[in-house]
């Protein structure tokens, strides 16, 4: 029988929820979360653990009163926990406003992203989590709390993986519109990644490389997203060379579903994701997983990778090599270093993908590496890990006993992990 709840956005994994629960306003949702015994938050599915998964009740904020107000004093967006990236870039984008980063998919809701601290990428750009001001939450005493920037607790309210309650409102940083230009090029080895990473990561504001390692010296393609109103770095003296035509991430697949490329300008909605919101993304045609370590081990990452790249190859669509500045949040995987982000688009092969994990776990443990949250990775190695990766592990766990006293939000994958 399957879950009322259904499954991840890759339907990898079915939900374990007995009920799916979808309140219209905040009275109902506080009524839903203090009646329940077991209650976990469902954002856009884009998951691929059981980080929101729950054997009690399972709440979306899909049918929640829609909420973008733009304070221009304080240069905050006040907005819903439920409204996806991509709905709240194009309302900012009418106003004149702009955040600072966005992810890669646009279709993921803003609540869902912050908490399992999902990125975009860039030298200079934090995670998303980073650029929340304040969150409000409903607890699962049915209580109303906001916390902000400033306060004691605010560096553990928005990294919270749906341990304090719903994420029904949030602040966020906001700047003046700014236009990108995003060029595809081709050229660039692994030994130049290795020897000059500054040059390579500052061609743009917005840097990923990508491979799908059938090549282990050798990348596929770089994709520069850069602010029109900055300088950017020089190419040229990489020796790459500019793609003759629009590129998928993914080497043979169309780009119809990409966003613009050819260095023509454009909204920073519109250049900074990869894909645009027009389109649905892929379902069940993948898997993902990503580690992030300090920017120091980058070469040493490469090189874990280039020494399993003829066991990966027959199941990654795809890698991806990007940046993403320091961090504050408590369980932030940028723990107040800049960080490098190694992510995987694996073939939808679980049991292959599965095995694959604790081999990339062991060549990077000792480079400083945190999984993403909400992806797929070791988990009985973080838990053996998670301690020495996360200082402030007990500062979360009063938060978490301070708003949800009777441990309704827990659920295996967090007491696996031993958060």
């Amino acid at each position: 029988m399957s879950s009322p709840a259904g499954a991840t956005w890759a339907k990898n994994l079915e939900y374990s929820a007995r009920e799916l629960v979808e309140p219209t306003g905040v009275e109902e949702l506080a009524g839903v979360l203090s009646g329940a015994d077991r209650v976990r938050m469902l954002g856009s599915r884009h998951s691929f653990n059981r980080v929101a998964d729950t054997t009690g009740t399972m709440v979306g904020l899909g049918r929640m009163p829609v909420q973008v107000e733009v304070d221009e004093d304080r240069r905050v967006v006040r907005t819903s926990g439920g409204i996806t990236f991509g709905e709240l870039g194009a309302r900012l984008q009418e106003q004149g406003w702009a955040l600072h980063a966005m992810a890669s998919l646009p279709h993921i809701t803003v609540a869902g992203g912050v908490s399992t601290d999902t990125h975009g990428s860039g030298d200079g750009a934090p995670s998303l989590a980073e650029g929340v001001a304040a969150v409000e939450v409903v607890t699962t005493g049915g209580e109303h709390v906001r916390l902000e920037r400033g306060d004691e607790e605010f560096d553990g309210a928005a990294v919270s993986l749906g341990m304090l309650g719903a994420l029904v409102t949030l602040e966020l940083d906001i700047e003046p519109t700014y236009d990108v230009a995003q060029t595809v090029y081709d050229g660039l080895t692994w030994e130049q990644v290795a020897t000059d990473l500054d040059a390579v990561t500052g061609l743009g504001t917005s840097v990923s490389v990508f491979t799908d390692w059938l090549d282990r010296d050798r990348t596929t393609q770089v994709w520069v997203k850069q602010r029109v109103d900055r300088p950017g770095g020089d190419p040229d003296a990489l020796g790459l060379t500019v793609a003759g035509e629009p590129r998928h991430p993914h080497r043979g697949n169309r780009a119809d579903s990409c966003t613009e490329q050819g260095g023509i300008p454009g909204p920073w909605l519109d250049r900074l994701p990869h894909f645009r919101l027009e389109f649905t993304p892929s379902n069940g045609a993948e898997l993902q997983s990503e580690w992030l370590m300090p920017r120091a081990g980058a070469a040493a990452g490469v090189e874990v990778l280039q020494g399993l790249a003829a066991q990966m190859a027959p199941v990654l669509h795809g890698c991806e090599m990007r940046t993403v500045a320091a961090g504050r949040q408590w369980l932030g995987m940028t723990q107040g270093v800049d960080c490098v982000a190694f992510h995987f688009t694996w073939r939808p092969e679980q049991a292959a993908v599965t095995a694959l994990l604790p081999r990339i776990e062991a060549g990077f443990a000792p480079l400083g590496a945190r999984p993403h949250w909400a992806k797929l990775f070791a988990e009985d190695a973080l838990a053996g890990r998670v301690h020495e990766l996360y200082p402030q592990l007990a500062r979360v766990r009063a938060l978490r006993g301070r708003l949800d006293p009777r441990g309704a939000l827990r659920n295996d994958f967090l007491d696996r992990l031993g958060i």
